[in-house]
C-alpha cells in the first residue's frame, strides 16, 4: 500500500528494494527556504542494519501489510524469545533485536502485542506498565548517577514497585 512519506510513523514498517524496515524515528523537517522533508530512521528486519533515509514529504513509499495479535510470553532460550498466540496457540520465535530494549521487563505468561508481516514477527509493543521486584538498591549519595531505574529512598531490595516500560521509570509501590 503506497502512502506519503510525511505519513510515516515510528514502529510503521515499510518495503523497500524486497526488503522489510520498521520505522525507528521519523521526523518532518520544514526549512524556512527549499522542499520540506521527512527524515526517516530505520532498521532492516532481516539482518538489523540500521539506516537513515530522506524523502520528501510528498514521495510515494511502500508500507507493509502488518497485524497485530496478542501473544503470552513463554520463555527465553539461545534461539531468542518464545510467544504463544492466545487463539490458536500457535508458538513464535522472536529475535532478540526485535525484542530490544523491552526484553528486561517480560515475565512468563505476560500479554504483549506483537506485529507480524505474514508470520514473521517485526515488531514488540509491551503493556504501559510492569510490576517489578527490586533485587538491589544502593543508598541514597549526592550526585549519584542513575543506571537502572530511580527509586525512592524508601524501597528496598525485595520490594515490588510498578514501572513504566516505554522508559523504565518508577511509578509507585505495587499493590499485592
Amino acid at each position: 500500500m503506497k502512502v506519503i512519506a510525511s505519513s510515516i510513523r515510528k514502529g510503521n514498517v515499510i518495503e523497500q528494494d524486497g526488503k522489510l524496515y520498521v520505522v525507528l524515528t521519523a521526523e518532518n523537517i520544514h526549512p524556512g527556504k527549499g522542499t520540506p522533508v521527512s527524515q526517516i530512521e530505520m532498521r532492516r528486519i532481516s539482518d538489523g542494519v540500521k539506516i537513515s533515509e530522506r524523502y520528501k514529504t510528498t514521495d510515494q513509499v511502500e508500507k507493509a501489510t502488518i497485524e497485530d495479535q496478542n501473544f503470552n510470553y513463554l520463555y527465553k532460550d539461545a534461539d531468542g524469545f518464545h510467544f504463544m498466540n492466545n487463539d490458536n496457540y500457535d508458538q513464535v520465535q522472536v529475535p532478540e533485536d526485535v525484542v530490544g530494549s523491552a526484553a528486561p521487563y517480560l515475565q512468563e505468561n505476560m500479554t504483549v502485542k506483537l506485529s507480524l508481516h505474514g508470520v514473521i514477527p517485526v515488531a514488540i509493543t509491551m503493556p504501559q506498565r510492569a510490576t517489578l521486584e527490586v533485587v538491589e538498591t544502593e543508598p541514597v549519595t549526592k550526585g549519584q548517577t542513575a543506571s537502572r531505574t530511580l527509586v525512592p529512598p524508601h524501597i528496598g531490595a525485595g520490594t515490588r514497585i510498578v514501572i513504566m516500560t516505554e522508559d523504565g521509570s518508577y511509578v509507585e509501590r505495587a499493590k499485592d
